[in-house]
């Protein structure tokens, strides 16, 4: 090297990049430890040091970069100091911009630890050691992609795991999956059995898994530790990976990782929550908000409290109205415009009770006759078993037909693309949904006690003055979906165990009565309401009850 380098103002240029493809390069500090060695091996005084942390895979990313070469265009440099050259550039757009550079003689000099480059030098060698930097970066994609798409097709969720996993470390490279986290796995579990009964609010839940668990997030490198927060107990409740399946990419996998709770559940916890699983953040906090709509303009349903002076008490007292919010599109001509007080909103709450409510002589005379037809269920339960298996057969089939139809160029690309991620998603929802029969054929009589017992007791806990305001709309919201409110009338479409007891219940309590069902079950078996309540046990049951 016989450059005069005292005619040459250079700049120093470290960059690290933040992306787990160059780990194992120098850090920042490494890197300028090296440039000052090159600067003072050629007693150079650098005009400016200028660091980044960032990826060099994309053009026009590197905000430190651009400004470094605006600068040298400006004249304020003509050379660059660093300790390679692909920390200049990774991609042909930054290359090309630095070989055109030292070609016009903007650059006079970049200089690093090995070589120098110069306007003179044949253009060949910088095209093609800047070249290997860019084709790295392709080598590194391509695999990296197979990596995902093996660990995918494996059933391996190539994604950081949530609250109550871990992700494997120690195994081979690309062969690390996501496995239950001993420490949170349980209390994640209890805090989805907890929130899917209605019962509870998220701050509520909230209170229990940090102060009473002393749940905590994971320590990570920067962050974690610490309790959880409102966001993350959303994040828990919107996330699919709980069920078995996830989401990568936009496209919904089947995953090999346990699951926390069934497709079934995941559902439920939406509706709970609220359209979409994205419940607004409220300042106030009212029992029936966020549940019903407004039955003329679809508005949600909102509440306000008013404090009013009581003159013959002489006291304040806080008084609670519900309303339409009539704040969708169109929503300004809506007539419902009265104000419904909490009393009378609880007061319409419990005449639809009242539609499900069922005698104790009800109760136990049903809980004693699905005893007896619980076999018979359980041969129910294996044949949609055998229907789901031969569904998942049949895509499965028609996924292999896909693709050979485009390997012999019958369908294009788009159509093959559309048509296979429909039929992966499908094919991953079946799989799950097989995989919960197989546990669930045992299961069904636990839940239809439970619909019998909550039909016994639901509207005396409602009027029950101890039941506090969560309970009662975890009462409230186990009737079904859909509440609407119009003209201070209440219509909801019906939980699908529920609507039998309404349709069946006055027919089968009369017949309770009039044959004195605990006196004649032993006797008159023949003659007992059983005709008439099996369609109301029988009816609507599928496999989810």
């Amino acid at each position: 090297m016989n450059n005069d380098y005292s005619k040459i103002k250079y700049f120093i240029y470290a960059r690290k990049s933040q992306e787990g493809e160059e780990k194992q390069v120098q850090s920042i500090p490494d890197q300028l430890r090296e440039d000052d060695i090159v600067a003072k091996r050629y007693n150079i005084k650098p005009v400016g040091i200028l660091t980044e942390e960032g990826s060099a895979k994309e053009p026009n990313k590197r905000p430190v970069f651009e400004e470094m070469l605006a600068r040298i265009k400006n004249g304020e440099a003509n050379g660059i100091i660093c300790w390679n050259l692909n920390r200049l550039s990774r991609n042909p757009v930054d290359s090309g911009k630095l070989q055109w550079m030292l070609q016009e003689g903007l650059i006079q000099s970049i200089l690093t630890p090995s070589r120098e480059y110069k306007p003179s030098d044949n253009a060949i060698i910088f095209s093609v050691e800047s070249g290997g930097a860019n084709q790295y970066i392709l080598d590194l994609k391509v695999g990296v992609r197979r990596g995902l798409n093996s660990k995918i097709i494996k059933g391996q969720a190539p994604i950081l795991a949530p609250l109550g996993y871990l992700n494997t470390k120690h195994e081979l490279r690309g062969e690390n999956y996501i496995i239950k986290d001993p420490e949170r796995y349980e209390l994640v579990k209890k805090a989805w059995e907890l929130m899917l009964t209605g019962e509870y609010s998220i701050p509520k839940l909230l209170k229990i898994v940090n102060n009473d668990w002393g749940l905590r997030t994971r320590k990570r490198k920067h962050r974690g530790g610490g309790e959880v927060n409102k966001s993350t107990m959303y994040g828990v409740f919107t996330n699919i990976f709980y069920t078995g399946l996830y989401l990568y990419k936009g496209k919904i996998e089947n995953g090999i990782h346990e699951p926390m709770i069934t497709i079934e559940d995941f559902d439920k916890m939406q509706q709970i929550l609220g359209r979409y699983g994205k419940p607004r953040v409220k300042s106030h906090i009212f029992t029936y908000t966020g549940t019903m709509i407004c039955g003329e303009c679809n508005s949600a349903i909102t509440a306000t409290t008013k404090t009013k002076l009581v003159k013959t008490k002489n006291e304040l007292k806080d008084y609670t109205f519900y309303y339409c919010s009539r704040r969708k599109k169109g929503a300004e001509k809506c007539t419902q415009r009265e104000y419904i007080p909490l009393k009378e909103m609880e007061d319409i709450i419990k005449e639809e009770l009242e539609k499900y409510t069922i005698s104790e002589k009800f109760r136990d005379w049903a809980l004693k006759i699905l005893e007896e037809e619980h076999t018979g269920e359980v041969l129910e339960r294996e044949a949609i078993y055998k229907s789901q298996l031969n569904a998942l057969d049949v895509s499965q089939k028609e996924l292999d037909n896909l693709i050979t139809m485009r390997m012999r160029e019958l369908i294009d690309d788009d159509q093959y693309t559309s048509r296979k991620k429909e039929l992966s998603q499908t094919i991953a929802v079946m799989k799950q949904k097989v995989s919960e029969t197989q546990s669930r054929a045992q299961n069904w009589v636990q839940y239809t006690e439970q619909v019998f017992e909550f039909a016994h007791m639901a509207k005396a806990r409602f009027e029950d003055p101890k039941t506090t305001v969560d309970d009662k709309k975890g009462i409230f919201m186990a009737l079904g979906w859909n509440y609407i409110i119009k003209d201070k009338k209440l219509y909801i479409s019906q939980c699908d165990l529920l609507e039998p007891i309404v349709k069946n219940r006055d027919a089968v309590e009369s017949e309770i009565s009039r044959l004195e069902l605990e006196e004649n079950i032993g006797t008159e078996r023949q003659n007992t309401p059983f005709g008439v309540a099996c369609p109301l046990l029988r009816s609507r049951r599928d496999s989810n009850p």
